[in-house]
Parts: structure tokens; sequence; C-alpha cells
């Protein structure tokens, strides 16, 4: 009986993986095809029908490709940071509120917040290892960036958290039955969207990959399947960023199919923003997070707080 509940779960991590990179290599053809649209063309449309292979044929390309070691490189960290980087974005989907038999996440919203704070250290490791200047001003570059944004996200979590008064991401579900938290805290979730963009480095604050001056930013040495991992950990966490503003602002029911029309949408929405706005200036971006979002988020943080205790007291 032991042995059963320690091999279901693992098991189910194995299959969860499995379907999140399989997610991840259609994300990248929505995001091609909807680009195409955009700029009014056709996108991916050779390999299979309407382009549906394309995923597969990318992903055998790159794996098959020459994977290149820059001499100068410092080679462990080069070659580890877009493991870890993969393997973080894959671990954060394991606190996810599933129903079936999964690992009991009590603290879950903790766990989410310890691995997107080690993913910084991955995009430091990646731009500094290789001991290229440019893939170092990405990598400077993207640090910065996240953890000024992840100081926005800590507290809208923190809001959340009061609300609905524990660390478990299944109170979510519970407490928005009747009524989504949307509703009640917009500005939250529309700075939460932003935020999203900001520390998945996607456009328009994409400083880490500014190809205009840095090549290609902190992955500029990198091929193959290097290159592939780094790209699998992006997509993976715009997938799961998606997953969680749905669990948090719009009821994430799983069980629903109304929950995958949700996480489509978001997504697409990532990829509209995408092919719709330019790049930031970068003393812009670090204003936006220092004095718009973060009094905002700390305002909203004292209104729950203030709400909870009253509440408490008229109870």
């Amino acid at each position: 009986m032991y042995y059963i509940e320690l091999i279901i779960p693992f098991f189910n991590s194995i299959f969860l993986i499995i379907f999140v990179l399989v997610s991840v290599a259609f994300l990248t053809l929505l995001e091609r095809k909807g680009l195409g649209y955009i700029q009014i063309r056709k996108g991916p449309n050779k390999v299979g029908f309407l382009g549906i292979l394309q995923p597969f044929s990318d992903a055998i390309k790159l794996f098959s490709k020459e994977q290149t070691n820059p001499l100068m490189s410092n080679y462990f960290m080069y070659y580890f940071s877009p493991i870890f980087s993969l393997f973080l974005s894959l671990l954060i989907w394991l606190c996810f509120p599933f129903y079936f038999k999964m690992y009991s996440f009590n603290l879950g919203i903790l766990f989410f917040l310890s691995c997107m704070s080690l993913g910084v250290y991955s995009v430091m490791i990646a731009g500094w290892s290789s001991n290229s200047n440019y893939a170092m001003l990405g990598g400077i570059r993207a640090v910065a960036q996240t953890i000024s944004y992840e100081v926005s996200l800590f507290l809208i979590l923190l809001s959340m958290i009061f609300l609905i008064m524990g660390y478990n991401m299944m109170f979510f579900l519970y407490y928005q039955i009747n009524l989504w938290f949307l509703f009640i805290s917009f500005p939250l979730a529309g700075i939460w969207f932003v935020t999203s963009l900001a520390e998945t480095n996607r456009t328009p604050f994409d400083f880490a990959e500014g190809e205009s001056e840095l090549v290609s930013g902190f992955n500029v040495e990198y091929s193959g399947g290097g290159f592939a991992l780094i790209f699998l950990a992006e997509y993976s966490s715009i997938l799961f960023m998606s997953a969680l503003f749905i669990i948090m602002f719009l009821g994430g029911n799983i069980y629903s199919i109304t929950y995958f029309f949700k996480l489509t949408l978001l997504s697409f929405l990532f990829i509209w923003v995408r092919g719709t706005l330019p790049r930031y200036r970068y003393d812009k971006l670090m204003y936006l997070a220092w004095k718009s979002y973060l009094p905002i988020s700390l305002n909203y943080l004292l209104f729950n707080i203030g709400f909870i205790i009253f509440m408490i007291n008229n109870i």
C-alpha cells in the first residue's frame, strides 16, 4: 500500500510533464500562426495539414543540430543552466491544484514563489557562463527586470492570500464558486497580467533578448538542444502563468471545458501583445514597476487586510 502511494504520484507527474511539453509545442505553433495573421501572412503551412506538424519538425531540427561550446565558457554552468531552467519551469506545475492523486500542497503558493525566485539564477548563469559581453548584458537586464517585477507579483499574491486565508491553491476554487475575484480586484488582475509578461521576458518587456542591441541576449551563445531547452522553459512558464491567472481571478474550475477555453484565450493574449506592442524603454520599465505597480499593490494589500479584519469582527 505504501509503495502504491509513492508510485501513483510519480506516474502522474510524468504524464503531467509530457502533456505540458506537448502543450508547449502547440503553443509555439499557435504563436507563429497568430503572428503570421497579425502581420498579414500565412505562418507555417507546409509541414502536415495547415502546418500542424511544424512543432515536431522544429524539435527534430533543434535537437539534431550540433551543440556549440564556446572556447572561453565556464563549461559545466553553460551546459547545465538550460537544463536547470527547464527543470524549474516544469517543477512549478507540481503545485497545480489537481483533484486526482497528486502531491499534497498545503503551501502551494509558497512553493510557486520559491521556484519563480530560483528562475532568476538560471538566466543569470546562462548569461554569465558563456563569457560573451552580449549574453552578460542580457543576463543583467533580465535579473534586474525579474527582481523588480517579483516585488509586485509577491504583493499581489499576498493580497489574494489574505482573501482566501490560506496558502493552498485549492482555496481559490472554493472561494470563487459564486463570484470571480476578477470583479472585486480588477486592477490587481491587470497588474498581474502585465507582471506575468515581465516575469516571462515577453514583449513588450523582452529586454533580455533585445535583438536590436544584444543580438539575442542571454541565450546568444546557445544553439541546438541548449536553445531548445531555454525555449521550452519560457513557453512552459507562459502556460503556467496563464493557468494561474485563471485560478486566481477567473474561477479556475479545472474540470469544466470553459477552463481550457480561458487558458487558450489567456495564452493567445500573450501572443497578441507580442504582435501589437513595441518594446518598452528600459527606464520606463523600471518606472512602471517601482512608481506605478508597487504603490497600487501595496494599497490593495492594505485594503484587503482591512476588509478581512472588518469581516472577522462583524461575523
